[in-house]
């Protein structure tokens, strides 16, 4: 019986030791005239300054996903911050409201380069970040934010897009990517089509990009999201969660910030 109870009590000594070291919590900032409304994750017994990542939300907004991914991140040893393009924390339980709130962002790309600028001066401040040292994560409509802030040259060492958009309506110009580009997809993805694909493609090599495409066999649209299957369901979306998938882009994802950050 004692052996039960001092197990018991190192479990939840080290769920304590776990919660005190998260620092997790919501975070105000503006762009404009709009309040944006983020989520800021590290871990506080890091001594030092960190790389810092920026996860940008699916298009149904700053919801309980990308929280998950920046404390993700934040176990990993960054300090990530799940920003809000939307304004006001907006989130979409419907897809015709989802749709709506990511096209006004991609309708009017300059609002959303400063609402991405302003989350990315917000993490370069915190004492916990070196601001030479930031990248971005994004999914579906984040990972379409992430690639279009590295073809306009914006400040990053890295981009990541899972299950992103990969069109643009502004293209990469040669010479003006800074970031290194991982776009991760689902070879059985039938949003993003071939021709987008390879179009993309081509964009990044007459760009001179340093960029790589990884699919994987199976995997549909929003591979990475366990609310997948449900959404799929309810609202009869071609999409699907796939574990495996999941997994290796979060490893893909991984190995390029080592590189990126660590090497």
């Amino acid at each position: 019986m004692k052996k039960v109870y001092l197990s018991v009590m190192v479990a939840v000594l080290a769920l304590i030791t776990s919660c005190a070291a998260m620092k997790a919590g919501p975070v105000s900032y503006g762009s404009g005239d709009t309040t944006l409304k983020g989520f800021l994750a590290y871990d506080n017994t890091i001594k030092g300054k960190r790389p810092g990542i920026l996860v940008v939300h699916e298009w149904w907004g700053h919801n309980e996903y990308a929280r998950t991914r920046a404390k993700m991140l934040a176990d990993l040893g960054y300090t990530a911050l799940a920003v809000d393009m939307y304004g006001d924390g907006k989130v979409a339980e419907h897809p015709k409201d989802a749709g709506a709130f990511a096209n006004e962002i991609r309708e009017n790309m300059d609002l959303g380069r400063e609402r991405f600028q302003s989350a990315l001066e917000l993490l370069k401040r915190h004492p916990s970040v070196d601001p030479d040292k930031i990248a971005a994560i994004g999914y579906c409509f984040g990972g379409s934010v992430v690639l279009q802030m590295a073809r306009d040259g914006i400040d990053l060492k890295g981009v990541v897009s899972f299950h992103g958009s990969l069109s643009t309506t502004k293209p990469a110009v040669h010479g003006k990517v800074k970031a290194r580009i991982l776009v991760l997809n689902g070879a059985d993805d039938v949003i993003v089509s071939v021709e987008q694909k390879e179009a993309f493609k081509k964009e990044m090599e007459n760009a001179g990009a340093s960029y790589r495409f990884v699919e994987y066999s199976g995997a549909k649209h929003s591979f990475t999201n366990p609310d997948a299957d449900r959404l799929a369901k309810e609202f009869s979306l071609p999409l699907a969660y796939d574990k495996d998938a999941d997994e290796r882009s979060w490893k893909e994802m991984q190995e390029l910030f080592i590189e990126l950050f660590y090497d």
